[in-house]
């Protein structure tokens, strides 16, 4: 019998048979890999200076290296499988790919006592880990985080810090709405105005009241920036899916150039928010803007999906406009309705044709729907989801229903101010995602953080966990392993892994002091 706790490891492996014993980490551990193995190397390298343990990337074969990373067989038939081996000598880990391995070292890291997560040793010695066998793989392909750096810019230091966060729970996607109509967040040298225009408004609506607060608030992220946070995400074998919304949610991109509207009337980047009639004109100029955009975003992003939105796209001025009208004739459309599906048809085109599979919310089903290869979010409910993979498309799982994080989280009054409804960690940890009866797939699962009400890093971070940490699970652990109240069980001591990462999560028996609503701004509504 092992002489030690078993560690609360969040999400569940598949296998985690502890043994007797500990590995002592130290001024003699050294890290050997060979190849395309020594990127999780390194990784794992960084992971053990934040603990104190300097410990060197070596040759797999040399005598030195305590700790061995081994690309070759695939585990548990899966690219993304592994098998962590910990002995009181040594540690072995094996996997298919770079992204497998990936994976094992946030597993060890899990390992390590949450003092050695903090981004300084905080104790003199060697880090003691204690051995097991473990062997794992994912449930789900995409496994997904959502962060919307549109109503609210949140930094680049964040976005980074949410990637590793993400890595940490084996999440492997980041997708990042990076416009709509409160602001545009990417810096597209063709179009300036953009960013000079788009990417701020004056000020911003007061929570739920008519008043508005006189700051002006803004920010978008360079191109670098855009490459930093591509290369970072790509260190820890996460994938980041740009969305570019379009034809709706564009008041920001009207504010800059108001000729691809349907009235050519100027607007303001939008104070307040819901949803905005502003939607692009269906004509040749906005489509070759839009693949503009698109071809700057394809050059930055180099992942296997591109994000069109497609969302809460209203008719009211295609309706009202003879253009639109003729236009839709000229098509052949059965009315204007269907120009939304007609547009991102286009774009569709010109997105596969650079070799990348177009992304969507599940509107991107209705009027006319989308070929079946785009991949649908089904957001408004897993009907949607299910409807859709009813119609052949693959299908990501991230129901309003017990996906979107910026709902409340509990019934208290000390909550703080959210957009609202109610999705408590203990519903998303018995949440079993609809499969539907095909022919497309269900290939994942995600959890929103949409910033009307979330307009700081703190308060993201505040509604992410540990909603996201019991979603992992969800996305990671198959279902005869997991156990939603073996998961509640094994969350306080995974919390003690956020505190010494330094995540402002809500405890499990409500909000601290500071994170309160109180009756000011940030009072619950």
């Amino acid at each position: 019998m092992p002489d030690h706790p078993v560690p609360a490891l969040v999400p569940l492996p598949l296998v985690h048979e502890p043994r007797a014993g500990t590995l002592t980490l130290d001024h003699d551990t050294a890290i050997g890999a060979d190849g395309d193995a020594r990127r999780a190397a390194w990784l794992l390298h960084d992971v053990l200076t934040g603990a104190g343990v300097r410990a060197p990337v070596v040759p797999a074969a040399d005598p030195a290296a305590t700790i061995v990373l081994r690309l070759g067989d695939t585990v548990r038939d899966s690219p993304e499988g592994y098998r962590l081996t910990i002995t009181p000598e040594r540690v072995t880990i094996d996997g298919g790919t770079a992204a497998a391995l990936a994976r094992a070292v946030q597993t060890f890291r899990q390992l390590l006592p949450p003092a050695a997560l903090r981004r300084a040793p905080v104790a003199a010695g060697p880090v003691e880990v204690a051995c097991a066998d473990i062997e794992d793989a994912p449930r789900f392909e995409w496994r997904g985080v959502h962060l919307d750096v549109a109503r609210h810019f949140q930094p680049v230091a964040f976005v980074l810090k949410l990637i590793d966060l993400a890595a940490l729970h084996r999440l492997n996607v980041v997708h990042l709405h990076l416009t709509d109509d409160q602001g545009w967040r990417v810096e597209i040298p063709a179009h300036p105005r953009l960013t000079e225009a788009g990417s701020w408004r004056t000020e911003t609506v007061i929570g739920r009241t008519d008043d508005f607060d006189g700051t002006p608030h803004g920010g978008f992220y360079t191109l670098d920036d855009l490459r930093e946070i591509v290369a970072y995400a790509d260190a820890r074998a996460v994938t980041v899916v740009p969305e570019i919304d379009l034809p709706g949610h564009v008041q920001s991109v009207l504010a800059a150039y108001p000729e691809l509207g349907n009235t050519g009337q100027p607007v303001q980047v939008r104070r307040t928010w819901g949803i905005s009639d502003n939607v692009l004109a269906p004509t040749d100029e906005a489509l070759a803007f839009a693949r503009d955009v698109l071809d700057t975003v394809l050059d930055v992003f180099p992942g296997p999906w591109v994000h069109l939105g497609g969302d809460e796209v209203p008719r009211t001025e295609w309706r009202a406009s003879p253009a639109a009208a003729a236009r839709a004739a000229e098509l052949g459309l059965a009315s204007v309705d269907e120009l939304q599906s007609w547009f991102l048809r286009r774009l569709h085109e010109h997105v596969t044709t650079r070799g990348r599979r177009v992304v969507g919310w599940d509107e991107v089903v209705d009027d006319g729907g989308m070929p079946a290869d785009t991949v649908v979010m089904g957001w408004r409910g897993s009907d949607y989801g299910v409807k859709a993979m009813a119609a052949g498309h693959d299908v990501v799982m991230c129901s309003k229903e017990v996906a979107y994080f910026d709902y409340h989280q509990s019934d208290g009054a000390d909550e703080p101010l959210a957009i609202g409804g109610l999705i408590t960690v203990e519903d998303v940890a018995a949440w079993e995602p609809e499969t539907g009866d095909g022919p497309g797939r269900l290939i994942g699962v995600q959890g929103q953080h949409w910033t009307e009400y979330l307009p700081t890093p703190s308060a993201v971070e505040y509604a992410a966990f540990p909603r996201l940490s019991a979603l992992a699970e969800v996305a990671w652990t198959a279902p005869e392993r997991r156990d939603a109240a073996g998961l509640l069980r094994r969350l306080p001591a995974h919390l003690e892994r956020l505190d010494a990462l330094g995540v402002d999560y809500r405890p499990l028996d409500g909000p601290r002091p500071w994170q309160r609503g109180g009756t000011g701004r940030r009072q619950r509504a």
